[in-house]
């Protein structure tokens, strides 16, 4: 001890060198020779260095190692920081230069509309009304607001308000880094003018591009306009939770009549700062719930306005005694009682939630593509696609978008009168005791015979109108657009005949079999479960909508092999094991199609072959004007000329002497020779269609029940005239309203590669010889047709002249022909057990049900769908079953798309219903339908 109080200085010296080592570690100290560090280490102490010489030489060691590698790191990043910003500049110079420079007038249409939910229009500007929405607004003027609550707005959300030019530089780089690093993705500290450019002109989204732009229009609002102007708008634009009506409020008018009974430039300072206060989060701090009432515990709100009150004291706006006095006022007493909103009554609701979904479908889109992301992927994700719903939604009720749709008022209005004049006639309405799915209660529940009809321009795709149901007020499922339903034999035109013809596989009279086949199990046959057992002309067999040709017609195609690309250029997708199953060809999808997917499709043989997607929002513009959106003009080539020109020939037939000859009792207001159709019925006629087309337009039609709550309703046999005399009313109204839309005097003159050729009626051919029971034989007697080909030319005869059937088949045909007596052509009912397709890989099954034994029998090909709630419930009779598709469940519940609950007096908006079958599980199978008429 004694040692070292003798040698103070030489440990002071040892102390003062150790600090300045320390020192060293943020310092550069070049030798001027070597020009290294001046941390180069000493010589490694021998073997007799002390401890303390050893630690020296290791500790200067390790600091001078820390020292240069924090040296890098720290100059890597001031580098890597620099390129960020540098970069970061340029891409915020880039986007000034793209971004369009608003005008004054333009930014002041829309920091200064009112009316911020979308407006809706028809076509011709023909004003609709705005999209509804719960949100009520009333602007005022600057002078109009008390001083108090500008003074505590600015105070809480943007202290240095009328110090700045619009943005914070400090929150540019806060935005920056956030952006950049990925921490922080709630930038924060917007000032009052970006967040009304937020408001007013862009979306919430906080992306770096966004923010960029919201920065730049910012700095030129605060360019444009006082202090004051933005300010007032800014208190007319944000919301401050619900009132005592329970409705979301917006503007500082409604807030201060909602939560106090006067107006906003009576408001006191407790009231102000209340108010004021809300912004941040109104859900929150408001006091009411979404009924109205008053919350239990408004505390949130109080101590918000606390919040308010002393930055206003702070910012020097109030006095101390101001303050203490407003903390101390009871706001719970002044607080508005509940009260009951004023309904709004008004019509157009299919139009409404109509366009409402329509809008915001594009609006999602076109936020997904701005953020270089897949629409897709997007979609298919639950939680990224509701991120982008909400925005779109977000932009539909507060930007103030024009949504201008195609639809014709009066073309409307005219559908909607015809449709309520005929719709008693369409069927009878059936009334059940039920449960209430909501209140477990017994209701009485009434199903009418619904419709749905969409009427399209065929070379714009416009929707010019359209019927979504009976009754809006009833039942607020659209018909037309909403639900799937199986297409029976309206879809042979554009799956079977349609790509035949087109590949050159038959003409217009040649001869398919309608005999009794199998098709590995698979038996189809005619409507009425009825076999021609002859050989019918391609344009009989679809007038007279056959069953059997058009299975052998589909059969020689290679099922979807030929089919599917045209059916998807016609904007209907089905599955590959849809088209592998021969059932397709009578209308066996799966989910089934929507009356306007059938309306488009078919109308492409009206268009000269080419389609044109369907469409029903042309355009939407932000309030200045500027476009946001304009519907594309897609058309794809489909069908050749040729074949379009072919196929109107043998749609005309369909009208003229087929399943729709009934129009000719004079219900259309023109020659019934301008109109092409198809008819359609699904089994049991539980789907009734019928799709019509002019030169100018198409109008598809669908009947049927929804079958809510387990029921089982079918249409009776008249069903399909009806549906016919109710298209031919409407058709009527709208010819009535504009018939220049029908382009009557437009008709489609035959294309130079379309031959023509008499042949045999019999065969199909032109007459030649056949080897016949061992000699050539001359065909050539009988009644002679003109035909029609694609590119082609007529064929001589041959003994197999047609497409299907067997050798039985054929020698049954020539023995008629050359006069013996037989069984051909005289027409049969099936009466052979019905055997399911081996695809369907399940037995027929028994199953009991109100102390009875049923027999439920499965249909063609598909899937087995007879089960409910997980056992085998379901009516008491035996199924009769034929042609494709699955067993429509007896006991069928509703199928929800959307998220809304089922309630039996509302399905709300845009949710879907379907009403096919359900499975064990107790979910909805959706599955097909067979396909058995016209």
């Amino acid at each position: 001890m004694g040692s070292i109080l003798n040698k103070p200085q030489q440990w002071w010296q040892k102390i003062k060198g150790f600090f300045k080592r320390i020192g060293n570690f943020f310092t550069y100290d070049v030798n001027p020779e070597k020009q290294e560090l001046a941390t180069e280490q000493p010589p490694k102490p021998g073997k007799d260095a002390s401890w303390y010489q050893r630690f020296i030489f290791y500790f200067n060691v390790t600091i001078g190692s820390i020292k240069t590698l924090l040296l890098i790191v720290i100059s890597a990043a001031i580098i890597f920081f620099s390129l960020v910003v540098g970069v970061g500049l340029g891409y915020f110079a880039s986007l000034a230069n793209q971004e369009d420079v608003p005008s004054y007038q333009s930014m002041k249409n829309q920091i200064e509309d009112s009316n911020e939910s979308a407006a809706f229009y028809f076509a011709h500007n023909d004003k609709l009304g705005n999209l509804t929405t719960d949100l009520i607004r009333t602007p005022v003027k600057s002078n109009e607001i008390s001083p108090y609550l500008k003074k505590a707005i600015v105070a809480t959300e943007d202290e240095y308000f009328y110090q700045h030019h619009g943005v914070v530089p400090k929150a540019i780089s806060r935005a920056m880094i956030s952006d950049i690093t990925g921490v922080g993705t709630q930038t924060g500290g917007s000032t009052l003018t970006q967040q009304l450019v937020k408001m007013k002109i862009l979306s919430s989204e906080t992306t770096f591009k966004r923010k960029a732009i919201e920065i730049l229009l910012a700095v030129r609002l605060d360019n444009y306009f006082t202090k004051s102007q933005i300010l007032t708008d800014y208190l007319n634009a944000a919301t401050f939770g619900r009132n005592n009506k329970g409705q979301n409020v917006g503007g500082v008018e409604q807030a201060a009549l909602g939560y106090f009974g006067k107006h906003a430039k009576d408001l006191t300072l407790a009231e102000s700062a209340f108010i004021a206060g809300l912004p941040q989060s109104p859900s929150v701090y408001t006091p009411y719930t979404q009924s109205g009432s008053l919350k239990k515990d408004v505390s949130a709100g109080l101590d918000r306005k606390n919040t308010v009150l002393f930055r206003m004291y702070r910012h020097n706006d109030i006095t101390k005694a101001q303050y203490n006095a407003a903390k101390k006022v009871d706001l719970v007493s002044e607080f508005q009682a509940k009260a009951t909103p004023e309904k709004e009554n008004r019509g157009y609701g299919y139009v409404y939630n109509l366009v409402t979904v329509e809008a915001r479908d594009i609006l999602i889109d076109q936020l997904i593509k701005d953020d270089g992301k897949n629409v897709t992927k997007v979609r298919n994700s639950k939680e990224d696609y509701n991120t982008y719903w909400n925005q779109a939604d977000q932009l539909l009720r507060q930007k103030g978008y024009r949504v201008y749709s195609t639809l014709d008022r009066n073309i409307y209005d005219k559908m909607q009168t015809a449709a309520k004049q005929y719709a008693p006639y369409l069927g009878q309405s059936r009334t059940s005791t039920v449960t209430d799915p909501v209140t477990q209660q017994p209701t009485n529940f009434t199903e009418y015979v619904q419709n749905g009809t969409v009427l399209l321009d065929n070379q714009t795709g416009s929707v010019l109108g359209f019927v979504g149901g009976r009754d809006f007020n009833k039942f607020q499922l659209n018909h037309a657009f909403d639900t799937k339903r199986s297409p029976g034999s309206s879809i042979k035109p554009m799956l079977v005949y349609g790509p035949a013809v087109d590949n050159k596989l038959i003409n217009t009279q040649s001869q398919i079999a309608d005999f009794p086949v199998s098709f590995s199990g698979y038996f189809p046959t005619d409507f009425g479960q009825q076999v021609q057992n002859r050989f019918i002309s391609a344009s009989e067999a679809l007038a007279e909508s056959y069953n059997i040709p058009a299975v052998n017609i589909y059969n020689a195609l290679g099922k979807g092999k030929a089919t599917k690309t045209y059916m998807e250029k016609m904007g209907i997708r089905l599955s590959n094991k849809e088209y592998s199953e021969l059932g397709l060809a009578l209308g066996g999808t799966k989910d089934g199609l929507t009356v306007l997917q059938q309306a488009s499709a078919f109308s492409t043989f009206s268009n000269g072959g080419e389609h044109v997607t369907p469409h029903v929002i042309q355009k939407i513009t932000d309030p200045s004007g500027k476009v946001l959106y304009k519907a594309p003009e897609t058309k794809k080539k489909v069908f050749s000329k040729a074949t379009t020109y072919i196929m109107q020939q043998m749609l005309s037939g369909v009208v003229q002497q087929g399943t729709a000859s009934s129009l000719n009792n004079g219900q259309i207001p023109f020659s019934t020779k301008n109109i092409i159709g198809k008819t359609g019925t699904s089994n049991d006629y539980r789907d009734i269609w019928f799709i019509g087309s002019t030169p100018g337009i198409t109008m598809a039609s669908w009947i049927g029940y929804d079958n809510f709550y387990g029921h089982n309703y079918n249409l009776d046999e008249s069903a399909s005239d009806s549906n016919l005399t109710y298209w031919a009313n409407i058709l009527a109204s709208v010819y009535r309203t504009d018939p220049s839309i029908f382009k009557l005097s437009q008709k489609m003159t035959k294309p130079d590669d379309v031959k023509e050729a008499n042949v045999l009626a019999s065969t199909g051919t032109l007459p030649g010889s056949v080897d016949y029971e061992g000699s050539a034989a001359r065909v050539n007697s009988g009644a002679k047709v003109k035909a029609y080909y694609n590119d082609s030319d007529a064929k001589a005869v041959s003994y197999k002249f047609g497409i299907g059937g067997s050798d039985k088949n054929y020698r049954l045909f020539w023995q008629n022909y050359f006069g013996q007596s037989n069984d051909y052509a005289v027409t049969s009912t099936y009466t052979g057990k019905t055997v399911r397709s081996k695809s369907a890989e399940v037995e027929d099954r028994y199953y009991y049900s109100n102390g009875s034994y049923g027999t439920y029998g499965s249909f063609g090909t598909g899937t087995y769908s007879g089960y409910s709630q997980g056992n085998y419930s379901g009516n008491t009779t035996t199924r009769s079953t034929t042609g494709n598709g699955t067993a429509a469940n007896n006991n069928q519940l509703y199928n929800q798309y959307g998220t809304n609950q089922y309630n039996p007096s509302n399905y709300g908006g845009s949710t879907t219903y379907n009403t096919y079958g359900t499975t064990g599980t107790g979910t909805t199978g959706n599955t097909r339908t067979t396909t058995n008429g016209y």
